[in-house]
């Protein structure tokens, strides 16, 4: 007669063993935050617009182009926040149905680059939190920290000196107004999609910080888990802009950057 193990388990025994004894799935290995750099570490976005509005308007003479009303930087950056001088061209270009030259239009990117840095130098200031929170990524050497702007790269390194954030970041700058081949402005991803590939990063181990529509937008499209800060605006516009960021694809909003530390501790945990 032949004997029974009696330590011997059924196939079915083993598979449901074999489950209960799986290692829990791995938490998101972030190595990477991207800052966009107008509003969202320096207040910089009145400062431009105002120069912008000024320039545009001397445009729209030029051009012989029939506004309702001039340009104002309270305008502006109702309707173009988040985009570079280049981007708002050509936008305006194909609105009012005026043409530039590419020798023309490079002139006054140049001409709006000077007027932007110029008023930063004067008046930049950080925005109210982000100091301490960049302190403390450094100091914990956790994450690589780069910045992910639309702006040239001029105004971008000129802001971020003016504020002393310049030692945080080193070379790791990117503009999607200088840093490209084929200049262009978010909500385009490629200027995520090149930061990426010269830090040697995949999408999924970025965070990206952003303000605006196009922005958020942006960074999505590459992939990239982006978190809507809606610090900057004012408390009447903060609802509308936290709806606006979630509908283009902020996977959390933060008002404030005190909540900076408690928002990556969930991402990297996976409940966000």
């Amino acid at each position: 007669m032949t004997k029974v193990n009696s330590t011997s388990q059924s196939p079915r025994a083993l598979s449901i063993e074999t489950k209960l004894t799986l290692p829990p799935p791995p938490q998101n290995q972030i190595t990477t935050i991207l800052f966009d750099c107008d509003n969202t570490l320096v207040l910089s976005e009145e400062l431009a617009f105002e120069g912008c509005a000024d320039l545009i308007n001397e445009i729209s003479r030029t051009k012989n182009v029939s506004l309702e009303k001039p340009f104002t930087g309270e305008t502006l950056i109702v309707e173009f926040v988040g985009q570079n001088f280049r981007g708002m061209m050509v936008s305006l270009q194909q609105r009012y149905g005026f043409t530039m030259t590419p020798e023309e239009l490079d002139d006054y990117v140049k001409r709006e680059e000077d007027v932007v840095i110029a008023k930063l130098k004067e008046k930049l200031v950080p925005c109210p939190g982000v100091d301490d929170v960049l302190e403390k990524l450094a100091k914990n050497k956790e994450y690589h920290l780069a910045v992910v702007s639309s702006s040239a790269l001029r105004r971008v390194q000129a802001s971020i000196d003016k504020v002393g954030q310049d030692k945080y970041f080193g070379k790791d700058v990117f503009s999607a107004a200088t840093s490209l081949e084929k200049p262009t402005s978010k909500p385009d991803p490629a200027i995520y999609l090149h930061a990426m590939k010269t830090l040697g990063k995949k999408a999924e181990e970025c965070v990206a910080v952003e303000d605006s529509k196009s922005g958020t937008l942006s960074g999505t499209r590459a992939g990239i888990k982006v978190i809507g800060y809606v610090g900057p605006y004012s408390d009447a516009e903060k609802p509308k802009m936290e709806k606006i960021l979630t509908e283009a694809g902020a996977v959390v909003i933060m008002k404030d950057w005190s909540e900076f530390e408690n928002i990556m501790e969930k991402i990297q945990k996976g409940e966000i």
